[in-house]
């Protein structure tokens, strides 16, 4: 069929508009394409060369900020500082000699630790940073970064190192931290990814190494982009480390400096608890040491220095050392007796200085004995003669049950390093640890404090707080973690007749006050502060017939480790127990001369919040005691809290 002029022209005009729609299609899609084109080859050529030089992602982990570790009132024990350090990955680095050799052109490297490094190269995966260079300047650090195309596998990289600010004060506490080992994995079985990362520290020892997992914190992830060299691209992302708990002690950091302080020259050791909740103020061990030595890497020479020492700085005296108590042991073993029915408190023993048991002959301290004693003279005196009576009396067993009920040979549960159980010695336990049966002269060296019963200054001062107050104080060291509180609630009472502690507080508050009372050299003046205590002088050799017979050697005449240990304990003030000491001087001679000043100042300074006035003392002491606290090596300023307590801020 044929046309018509005007169809015809109506159809080219279609197909001209259906031309323009296709062209403009293909156009636009040209056009489209040139752009993706442009974008992949020209702005995002960077990216792709990057892929085609074998470009890869690494996920490293980011280590976690170490809890910190406060005193009862906000003074900070234990931080972190920023330190700065150069690490090497083995797979990165290729020829890791070479890349050391370069670094060592740019700044110093230790050969010591570059040693160490070498062997921990060779014995990590390749894939695990190693430290090279350890505590950097920002300009050394700054150095390698610039250089960082010419060394491959190297990592400039800035994190967190544990400071202690108070130093030795606490060393016997806190503990330190130090370097994961092989040793430390073998023994805890830990299999935490965070414990790879280079140079990550784990408590060693006492509070950082018992909380350890509450301080440690959570690793965190860090995406990155590698090139082939192993330079960092870029980042890609992060998940954040999970900082560790936040730890307050129930310690008062100005007391602790006192304390050690006080102890200085001796080997020592000492605490202070709070007789009504049981928290410990101060735990002191004499000589001490730096636990940041152990933290920045001890040398050898440090290392012999400290484990040569006959004074024995590394070992914590307070919790771990263990010394027969001496006549300190006096109160349980009336107390015993008391409860056991066979002694009146008017009962008079008569002292002629010695008591003849079977074929032995036991002495009394005094020479030429004390003559009529009632119980409340025998604990002021310290009569033994009183003691070798009573105890044939009650017996070890009842003996040692008041012990253990008073806190003395038991292991307390403190989160500290090697807390001793003592011993509180029974018949059963003499013939299964001896083979031996028990006999009555056991009995009556362990009335007096000697023979087979052992005590550590905890122990004697869980005693001393538990007689003051009647009640089964428990020590405690740690107040809150990240704010939550962790005392315990009131403790509950012994079950002691309250007439029998009043004996026992005016025996030893005759002990302190009354003119023959063994430690009225160390009274108080002040009746506000008014002092109750118990001097003891623990044996450390057998004094032979022939020797008494001639005359005692005096400790001063004997060489060092021969000598007695002093002790004292006490509680202050009389009238209202609030603080508890106990302190042992190991080879110190006696305790009235030696350990009862030291726990009279003490109980001072917990008292008062401050350095002794000297007006607290006699007259004939007050210039003796001015010098001395001018030499004693106190802390020029006393401790400052950070402005913050992170936990229970009960006062």
């Amino acid at each position: 069929m044929r046309r018509t002029p005007k169809e015809l022209e109506d159809s080219v005009r279609q197909i001209g508009r259906r031309s323009l729609i296709v062209g403009g299609l293909f156009v636009g899609t040209g056009a489209v394409l040139a752009a993706r084109m442009r974008y992949l080859q020209v702005e995002r050529a960077d990216d792709f060369r990057m892929l085609a030089e074998e470009n890869r992602i690494n996920i490293r982990l980011l280590p976690p900020a170490r809890g910190l570790i406060f005193d009862r009132n906000g003074v900070l024990l234990a931080g972190n500082e920023q330190n700065y350090r150069i690490t090497l990955v083995r797979e990165d680095a290729g020829d890791v000699d070479a890349v050391i050799e370069e670094l060592r052109q740019i700044i110093h490297l230790d050969l010591v630790m570059l040693d160490r490094a070498r062997a921990e190269i060779d014995r990590r995966p390749p894939f695990v940073p190693v430290t090279i260079a350890d505590r950097l300047t920002w300009a050394e650090v700054s150095a390698v970064g610039v250089n960082a195309p010419a060394l491959p596998g190297v990592h400039p990289e800035v994190g967190l190192s544990r400071v202690y600010p108070m130093g030795a004060d606490f060393a016997h506490v806190v503990g330190y931290v130090g370097p994961v080992s092989d040793y430390y994995l073998q023994q805890t079985g830990d299999t935490d990814p965070v414990l790879q990362i280079p140079d990550f520290q784990v408590g060693r020892n006492n509070i950082e190494a018992r909380l350890e997992h509450v301080l440690r914190g959570q690793a965190g992830t860090r995406r990155v982009e590698v090139n082939a060299s192993g330079r960092v691209m870029r980042e890609l992302g992060r998940d954040p480390a999970v900082a560790g708990a936040d730890v307050q002690l129930t310690v008062d950091a100005g007391l602790q400096n006192y304390v050690e302080a006080r102890l200085s020259g001796e080997s020592a050791g000492a605490v202070v608890m709070d007789c009504l909740s049981g928290e410990v103020l101060a735990l002191a061990s004499a000589p001490t040491f730096d636990p940041n030595l152990f933290v920045r890497g001890i040398s050898n020479t440090e290392w012999d220095n400290l484990n040569t020492d006959p004074y024995r700085p590394l070992a914590n005296k307070a919790t771990q050392g263990l010394y027969p108590p001496g006549s300190t042991y006096k109160m349980v073993v009336a107390l015993a007796a008391l409860e056991a029915g066979v002694i009146d408190p008017e009962e008079i023993v008569s002292c002629t200085g010695s008591v003849e048991v079977g074929d032995r002959r036991f002495h009394c301290w005094r020479r030429g004995g004390h003559g009529r004693m009632n119980l409340v003279e025998s604990l002021s005196q310290s009569c033994d003669v009183f003691y070798y009576e009573i105890a044939q009396r009650v017996g070890i067993e009842a003996i040692s049950a008041m012990a253990r009920r008073l806190g003395c040979g038991v292991r307390h549960a403190l989160p500290m390093s090697g807390v001793t159980e003592g011993l509180a010695p029974t018949m059963e336990w003499k013939m299964r640890s001896r083979g031996q049966q028990w006999v009555v002269g056991d009995t009556l060296n362990a009335s007096i404090g000697q023979g087979f019963v052992l005590s550590s200054p905890l122990h004697l001062a869980v005693m001393t707080a538990r007689l003051a107050t009647g009640r089964a104080v428990d020590p405690a060291l740690v107040r809150s973690i990240d704010g939550v509180n962790q005392l315990p609630g009131p403790a509950p009472s012994l079950g002691l007749d309250p007439a029998w502690l009043a004996l026992m507080h005016q025996g030893m508050w005759r002990a302190n006050n009354d003119r023959r009372g063994t430690a009225f050299g160390s009274r108080v003046e002040v009746d506000t502060h008014v002092q109750a205590g118990k001097t003891g002088t623990s044996q450390v050799r057998n004094i032979s017939a022939a020797e008494r017979a001639s005359g005692v050697i005096r400790n001063e005449d004997l060489p060092w480790e021969r000598r007695d240990h002093a002790l004292f304990v006490g509680f202050a003030p009389f009238d209202a127990p609030r603080y508890a000491v106990s302190v042992v001087v190991e080879h110190g001679g006696g305790g009235a001369a030696v350990a009862a000043p030291i726990g009279r100042d003490i109980l001072l300074r917990a008292q008062t919040g401050a350095v002794p006035d000297p007006q607290y003392y006699p007259a004939n002491q007050r210039r003796e005691i001015e010098d001395l606290h001018r030499r004693l090596p106190l802390l020029a300023e006393p401790p400052q809290p950070m402005g913050r307590v992170p936990g229970d801020t009960r006062a």
